[in-house]
């Protein structure tokens, strides 16, 4: 087998799923894991360059396990898309601590999680690439986002920490935050919705996955050796690289 040992988390769909067919096409092996939702293309793909695996972010067991298997069965993972999130929306007078706590603990601890079982496997090789899926949300704010808003913005804080703490193994560590894209989200939104979203794009389009993948495929690469700590904005324009 060729290819470097990737793994995506949350890759049932959307930009993780995305992510996962693009490193897959390119040689690499990939693990996908799931939370609840088996990936597509497990359902209707024959690939060996990608296998599934469910694992809950929220838990440092599933977590273990699924580092434990990776690595018996393909080696070190020397590349990690954090891609695993949810939203629970709803404005903070009427937040509950249930709602807040899900998405901190998915959003910001299981990206914590899953890197920290990383780093050590990348610093012993001394060579490593991670990349953060964070959001628009982060630095543009969104109301009745405020437990998305504040996972996605802890992530760039997290990020730009860890790439000083790691840099000396030559080990990258970036975040992409993706604007408006073609999601199942988005697609739960009438026309009239979409089309009032879509105005607020510079570009006047919404993003695909496609699109994030094929930045975070250039972030993990070794074109993208001196790039780390970064905040890498795909949005149409709609944040303007704030």
């Amino acid at each position: 087998m060729t290819g470097r040992v990737v793994l995506v988390t949350g890759g049932s769909r959307g930009i993780g799923l995305a992510c996962a067919r693009t490193f897959s096409e390119r040689g690499d092996r990939v693990v996908v894991t799931y939370a609840n939702t088996l990936p597509e293309f497990a359902k209707i793909e024959s690939n060996d360059t990608l296998i599934t695996r469910r694992c809950d972010v929220t838990s440092n067991d599933d977590v273990e396990e699924t580092y434990t298997f990776i690595e018996e069965h393909l080696g070190p993972v020397e590349v990690l898309v954090c891609s695993a999130g949810i939203t629970e929306d709803g404005l903070l007078a009427r937040m509950s601590d249930e709602r807040w706590d899900r998405v901190i603990a998915t959003d910001l601890t299981g990206c914590f999680r899953a890197t920290r079982r990383a780093i050590g496997p990348m610093m012993r090789a001394r060579n490593g690439r991670i990349i953060l899926i964070s959001s628009v949300v982060a630095y543009m704010g969104n109301a009745g986002q405020t437990n998305y808003a504040a996972a996605k913005a802890g992530l760039v804080g997290f990020a730009r920490s860890l790439a000083r703490e790691v840099a000396s193994r030559a080990i990258t560590v970036n975040v992409v935050a993706p604007g408006l894209i073609k999601t199942d989200m988005l697609a739960a939104l009438d026309d009239g919705q979409r089309s009032a979203l879509t105005g607020r794009v510079p570009l006047g389009r919404l993003g695909t996955p496609e699109e994030i993948a094929a930045a975070i495929q250039f972030l993990a690469s070794p074109e993208a050796a001196y790039i780390t700590g970064t905040v890498l904005s795909i949005d149409g324009g709609l944040g303007m690289g704030n």
